[in-house]
């Protein structure tokens, strides 16, 4: 599992280039994934959402868009980058560690974590924390980079994300060290039927996976054990 505290260490440092890499690393792909994420919880008509790792807010933003008649609340245990979704308007915030959510059970109808997961310190028990605060029957949602399975494509991410992706963020924000532990906790992260059986071993039942742009990056969708 990953160190909380570098891990708090090296959003603190690229905070105020976060968005920009981002952008620039996925050409822009990244805004695609959370369009595709937000509509989909559109159609649950949710009244409470929290959005857990929320950073800088851009998926609490699509996700608020999408649904104006849900209270969109963002949680992120790095000040740092809430202050960059504060910049970007969005102010409904509250600091908290993913490990201890500072909120009631079932509290929630949805729970969206982007980017997110794969950086806290142990994925079984933030999971288990996500299930604690959503409803009996609510719906979670896991959007992550995963490694491409077709041959060709996923050598040449890896190629990227090994070689030219801590190059070019680290050109960008000044911090290519934040960006090798970033791009190395990718290939770490499980992906497919081993993160559906994680969530489903952790209070959740019925995950399902998708790939998007060729797997790349992946959203899972979960509900709640009733």
């Amino acid at each position: 599992m990953q160190d909380a505290g570098f891990v708090r260490q090296a959003f603190a440092s690229i905070a105020r280039r976060y968005v920009v890499a981002n952008h620039v690393l996925s050409l822009g792909i990244d805004c695609l994934w959370r369009r595709t994420t937000s509509k989909r919880i559109a159609k649950l008509a949710p009244k409470r959402v929290l959005d857990l790792a929320t950073g800088s807010g851009d998926l609490a933003q699509a996700v608020q868009a999408a649904c104006p008649d849900a209270k969109v609340l963002g949680a992120d245990f790095s000040v740092p980058m809430m202050r960059e979704a504060q910049i970007r308007h969005f102010h409904r915030l509250v600091a908290a560690d993913g490990m201890a959510l500072p909120f009631q059970d079932g509290a929630f109808d949805v729970l969206t974590v982007g980017f997110g997961l794969r950086n806290m310190a142990s994925w079984p028990k933030a999971l288990q924390e996500m299930s604690r605060v959503l409803r009996p029957g609510g719906r979670l949602f896991v959007l992550d980079f995963s490694i491409p399975r077709v041959p060709g494509i996923r050598q040449l991410y890896l190629f990227y994300l090994k070689h030219i992706m801590p190059r070019i963020a680290g050109w960008i924000t000044c911090q290519r060290g934040a960006y090798e532990y970033l791009c190395g906790s990718i290939e770490r992260f499980p992906s497919g039927k081993e993160m559906e059986e994680l969530i489903c071993a952790n209070g959740f039942q019925s995950a399902h996976g998708t790939a998007l742009t060729f797997g790349i990056a992946s959203l899972y969708e979960a509900q709640k054990q009733s």
